[in-house]
Order: structure tokens, then C-alpha cells, then sequence
């Protein structure tokens, strides 16, 4: 076991601190996009609708406040696309894993964890625009937000499954300060070519219900949607899937199956077959 030294405590404590604040932002977007949005699109503070449904199009369009706010937002979305896309750059990612040598995954999702604290925070709701759909009358106010919270309930689920196993830990650069210290090397050069493009073309294995979520929304105002078009059109650009890789996960998903599928052997017993994964 390797030795514990000042560098490796120092190396921890970033990591673990970076973990809470990367794991807080992520539950504070969840209540942003999801949550806040089903319960408080239909009536702002106090009550005040977010929607001017008496308004047309055409006047709320020239209104300096509504053209403002989108200006802000739609700046924001950028932001978030440059920071996500820029670090991810080839050259400037090898610029990055040579200054910063371990670290340098960890603070990739400290600077997309700012930059979402930043979009939260700065954003500006649309209030002098009409929806483009709002639920108002009964029972549908009542039971679609219900069914909408249902939804994206399911499918924050699904998502925190899906990191779990596309490894949580090596996505957020535990795991490679771990191996560091315990002179393991990179953890993901340990993993098989084939997950190592698929990881390449697939870094947000989330893309379906991350739409949903966007979407599927009571009400939805001009912000809303300015949120909901920025964000599924950046996560529909980052796929890059091909056949290769669609073969690969159908042959892990095929192997995990017939695993699940294999009886339980008794104290001492052995399975007649071995299932290998590369």
C-alpha cells in the first residue's frame, strides 16, 4: 500500500471539497430545471402570474425587458456551452492535464459546476411575454403538475442510475486522485478500447431524459424555453455515436442479461460459465 504523505492528503482534501460542491450544484440544477420549475412557472412571487397571456407576440417581442432578459439568459446558455465545450477541446484538455496534472478532470467539473451556480443565479425569468402553453383550469391544474413531478421524478432517478454506472466517481476525477495516490495510474486507461471510445463519444449518457425534463413542464414561458431549445440542442450536438459503439453496449447489455439470468449456486458451488466484458 502506498504511503500517505502531505501531497495525497492535499490531493484528498481538494477532491472531497470539489465532490461537495460539484454534488451541491448538481442538486441545487435539479430544483432549478425541475422541481421550482412544475410548482412556481404557474404563478411568480406573491402570486403574480410569469406569463402575460393578454400580451401578442408581436408587442412582448419589442418590449426592451423581454429583450433584455432573453439577451441575459441566452448569454448564459453560451457560457455554460463555451466552458463545457472549450475544456473539452483537445488541445487545450492536453494543456490542462499537463498544468494540472490529476486534478485536471476535477476541475473540469468544478468550472461547469460554476458556471451552472452562475446560470442559476443570473438567470432572468421572461414576465412580460405569454406562455406558449400554461395549465389553468381544473382539474389539470391540480393533476398535471402532479403527473409532471411523477415524471421528472422518474427521471432524475434513471439519470443517477446511469452515472452510477458509467462511473460516477471517474467522471468527477475521484477516482483518478485515488489511483494517483496509490500509484495506479490513469483509471481510465485500465478500462477495455472499446469502453474507452464509447466514454470518448458519450459523456452525457443522459440525453433522453435530460429532454424530458426540459419539457415536460405545465407552463412553460419565453425563458423556459430559451432553457429547454439552448440546452437540448448543445446535448444533441455532444452525441456522437456510431455503430461501433451502439454494437458495444448492445454486447455489455447482452452479457449483464445473461449474468442476471444465471441461477444462484449453492454454498461451494460454481456457475458452469464465465461471462467476460471488454
Amino acid at each position: 500500500m502506498a504511503a500517505v504523505t502531505p501531497r495525497s492528503l492535499g490531493l484528498g482534501a481538494l477532491t472531497l471539497l470539489n465532490f461537495v460542491f460539484v454534488f451541491g450544484t448538481g442538486v441545487e440544477f435539479v430544483r432549478f430545471v425541475s422541481f421550482r420549475a412544475i410548482y412556481h412557472n404557474l404563478s411568480g412571487p406573491g402570486g403574480a402570474p410569469q406569463c402575460r397571456d393578454s400580451v401578442g407576440w408581436a408587442e412582448a417581442l419589442r418590449r426592451r425587458s423581454v429583450l433584455s432578459s432573453m439577451c441575459v439568459d441566452g448569454g448564459l446558455i453560451l457560457l455554460f456551452a463555451l466552458q463545457h465545450s472549450a475544456l473539452a477541446w483537445p488541445p487545450l484538455k492536453r494543456l490542462c492535464q499537463a498544468g494540472l496534472g490529476v486534478l485536471h478532470r476535477g476541475f473540469y467539473t468544478f468550472t461547469t459546476a460554476l458556471t451552472l451556480q452562475v446560470l442559476m443565479r443570473c438567470w432572468q425569468p421572461v414576465s412580460g411575454a405569454p406562455c406558449l402553453w400554461s395549465v389553468s383550469g381544473a382539474p389539470w391544474d391540480t393533476w398535471l403538475p402532479l403527473l409532471c413531478f411523477i415524471l421528472h421524478f422518474l427521471c432524475w432517478m434513471v439519470i443517477c442510475s446511469i452515472l452510477l454506472i458509467f462511473d460516477y466517481a471517474e467522471l468527477l476525477g475521484i477516482k483518478q486522485v485515488y489511483y494517483h495516490c496509490l500509484g495506479l495510474g490513469d483509471p481510465l486507461s485500465m478500462k477495455s478500447p472499446r469502453a474507452q471510445r464509447l466514454f470518448s463519444h458519450l459523456r452525457h449518457p443522459v440525453f433522453v431524459e435530460l429532454c424530458v425534463v426540459l419539457w415536460a413542464l405545465p407552463c412553460l414561458p419565453l425563458d423556459r424555453l430559451l432553457l429547454a431549445v439552448g440546452l437540448t440542442t448543445y446535448l444533441a450536438l455532444g452525441h456522437s455515436l456510431d455503430t461501433q459503439d451502439c454494437a458495444y453496449l448492445h454486447a455489455q447489455l447482452r452479457s449483464k442479461l445473461q449474468l442476471f439470468s444465471q441461477p444462484v449456486m449453492g454454498e461451494g458451488g460454481a456457475s458452469s460459465t464465465n461471462h467476460k466484458t471488454d
